[in-house]
């Protein structure tokens, strides 16, 4: 009971240990009987293995659980916690170390029998109490032989653990590393063992992602991931290989997988011929037979983008196609460069996001032989492998490549209307020292010269001799005008 009370609380921890941008992992161990010769065989690399793993994957302020599981029976629960730690930058790896130095094989209670094995029993409760249904990866490291209860019919059992893979919602996405390890010992031998990384949950997913991409696992596991799940989505990637009759338009792979658009800002050209490299994601699966169809989702449209061949056959990881497409572009919906928005972005691009989306329905997908064969070579005689099977509904699958196209504008436009107003601010500075400026007149009032000056727009009156009003003089910016002369007065502008 104390020990399912310890399993118990670690769901406690990872609600303490997580958060924001922490992931909580939850490292399941195997020590049924089966498991004899990875902890009896001196040379067994085992321990050593999870805690290089845990020390790679478990990132500083990451929330771990590390599990020993057999078979839960009564008087001896499954899984059992070793240890339950926030995750620091030093001592993740050692302190996992030291957690597994005094683990052996378990034994059924009150006898002598070594203890039986139940996968999905242990993925389970890591699932639900460890994780206590919250997002996170649970990494099961096992020697892959399901067998509760000494039950023979082990390819039921794998079936149940299918089940629990494929179907389990809980479960966003599972791969699998099977990793050479002989061992002999004094009961068994083996030959391999394999290492199950289970995302529960959307973010679990992309953490997994992130550690796949980051090549954190690769620094322990060298061996490329097999997908188990999902078989439906992101299973095919689009390389650009070079793009034709369309000037002023370059593509390239973005930084973050996506594809990425650079547009000239006086392109117009509305379609674009564009030649891929069509890769198959889904290591080990060959795609057997699929019929293509894409389309762009840019600016707020959607089109159909015309492809060469709607037909694609035995496409085996690592091995892409070429695959030609016509791709309309954006080009109606760009701002012109002489818009606000241009000059926003004038020195730097203007970005609209998007994205295309590949299609594959009637898909068909067969595990490869090479695959196949070593996993026979690893676990002889053992038919978990069939979890490898992809389940019959899963007929049809979509990529989605983020795509973001960049427009170049240059200074030139901008440095144009920086001119212009430039220029407008030194006219109109001009016409105000001009129309501040005072402005001398020469008037003759009965055969008497006189200078006046007076400011444009103003108005003031001329007197004769006498004092008498005779008439008035109007200054504008260009020049001089007599108004309301009197009759008979003698007033002339100059001399």
């Amino acid at each position: 009971m104390r020990a399912v009370l310890r399993f118990l609380c670690t769901a406690l921890l990872l609600a303490f240990a997580s958060g924001a941008g922490a992931t909580p992992h939850v490292i399941l161990v195997q020590n049924s009987g089966w498991m004899e010769p990875f902890y009896s065989d001196p040379a067994s690399q085992f321990k050593p293995l999870v805690g290089a793993l845990a020390g790679a994957v478990v990132q500083p302020g990451d929330a771990l659980v590390l599990a020993a599981f057999n078979q839960s029976l009564p008087g001896a629960p499954s899984p059992k916690a070793l240890l339950s730690m926030k995750a620091d930058e030093k001592t993740t790896r050692s302190r996992v170390n030291a957690a597994l130095a005094k683990l052996d094989t378990a034994r059924k209670p009150n006898s002598s029998a070594l203890a039986d094995t139940d996968l999905g029993e242990a993925v389970q409760a890591a699932i639900t109490t460890a994780l206590g249904g919250k997002p996170g990866i649970v990494w099961l490291v096992t020697n892959n032989r399901n067998s509760p209860n000494n039950d023979q019919a082990t390819a039921a059992r794998n079936r149940e653990f299918y089940e629990l893979i494929h179907r389990g919602a809980a479960i966003d996405k599972v791969v699998a590393f099977p990793l050479k390890m002989p061992v002999q010992g004094k009961h068994y031998s083996a030959n391999g063992l394999m290492v199950y990384a289970f995302a529960v949950g959307k973010e679990g997913s992309r953490a997994l992602d992130g550690l796949l991409v980051s090549r954190r696992i690769a620094r322990v596991i060298t061996e490329q991931p097999a997908r188990l799940k999902p078989l439906d989505r992101d299973t095919v990637r689009l390389v650009p290989a070079q793009v034709e009759n369309a000037p002023g338009v370059a593509f390239s792979q973005a930084p973050n997988g996506g594809l990425r658009a650079d547009v000239d800002p006086d392109a117009r050209t509305p379609r674009a011929s564009i030649r891929w490299q069509l890769e198959n994601a889904m290591y080990p699966y060959t795609i057997t037979s699929a019929t293509l169809s894409a389309r762009s989702a840019l600016a707020g449209e959607e089109r159909k983008i015309e492809l060469a061949n709607t037909k694609v056959s035995n496409l085996a990881p690592g091995k892409p196609v070429p695959l030609g497409s016509t791709m309309q572009l954006p080009v109606a919906q760009l701002p012109d460069k002489w818009s606000m928005e241009a000059m926003k972005s004038a020195g730097s691009a203007y970005v609209l996001p998007g994205r295309i989306e590949l299609h594959l329905a009637n898909q068909r997908l067969e595990l490869s032989q090479a695959f196949r064969q070593r996993m026979a070579a690893l676990f002889p005689g053992d038919p978990l492998p069939d979890i490898f099977t992809p389940p019959a509904t899963v007929q049809a699958s979509n990529a989605v490549l983020p795509i973001e196209v960049r427009v170049h504008y240059g200074m030139a436009p901008l440095a144009a209307l920086g001119g212009i107003a430039a220029a407008l601010l030194a006219a109109a500075a001009a016409a105000a020292y001009a129309y501040g400026r005072p402005r001398v007149a020469q008037v003759t009032v009965e055969d008497e010269l006189r200078t006046m000056r007076a400011r444009p727009g103003t108005t003031q009156p001329i007197y004769d001799k006498a004092g008498v009003q005779v008439a008035q003089l109007k200054t504008t910016l260009f020049g001089h005008q007599l108004l309301d002369l009197r009759e008979g007065a003698q007033v002339r502008l100059g001399r």
